[in-house]
Parts: C-alpha cells; structure tokens; sequence
C-alpha cells in the first residue's frame, strides 16, 4: 500500500495536474468536500488494490471480500465526484504494479547482489 500511494500522490499527482471533475456534473451537495490535489490518478483506489492484491496469494478466500471493498472504493471516488473513472482506472493500475513489486522486489534484489 505504501508502494502504492508513493507512486500515485507523491509521484503522479504531481506530474498530472488534472482537475477534478467539474460541480455542475455531481448531483448531490458533497461536492464541496473534495480535495483541491489533483485528481488523477486515485490513490484511494490504489491502495485498495494493493491490499486486494497483496493478500490475494496469501489468502484467496480473504481476497474476495477485499476485491468487493476495493470495487467499492474505486465506484465511490467516481460517484463522490473527487475523480473521473480513467483516474480510477490509473490507480487500480498503480496499485497492481505496486503489490507486484513489493512482493518480488526482494527476491528480485537477491538475485543481482553481489
């Protein structure tokens, strides 16, 4: 998760410098709680996409309920208005890449340490 939420609001919050959607197009009165950072991509959703797919191979039963979550998190942040679904997508992305390097980057730096 840590991975995860480095690469999406310290790193790609930074490069993409995308405004949140706009207040006409959410229909409910909590649009003015969204944060004034970038909107893309979602670190929301990555963190919750690592966690889903960092305990996947570890406990797949577990994992089902973490998916449902995770889906959940990504549907949320677009209805909420705080990012449109591409910035949604890009964070289920980072989140994957993230889970995935964390779980085999040390058995990644063994093997090319001299």
């Amino acid at each position: 998760m840590a991975v995860a939420q480095l690469a999406s609001n310290a790193v790609g919050k930074q490069l993409a410098d995308r405004p949140r959607p706009p207040k006409e197009w959410i229909p409910h009165s909590e649009v003015d709680d969204r944060p004034d950072s970038s909107s893309f991509p979602s670190g929301h959703t990555a963190a919750a996409v690592a966690f889903t797919a960092a305990v996947a191979p570890s406990w797949p039963l577990a994992c089902a309920f973490c998916a449902a979550s995770a889906a959940m998190v990504a549907a949320e942040r677009v209805q909420s208005g705080a990012h449109y679904p591409s910035d949604v997508a890009a964070g289920a992305a980072i989140g994957l890449v993230g889970a995935r390097l964390t779980r085999h980057a040390p058995r990644l730096l063994l093997r090319h340490w001299p």
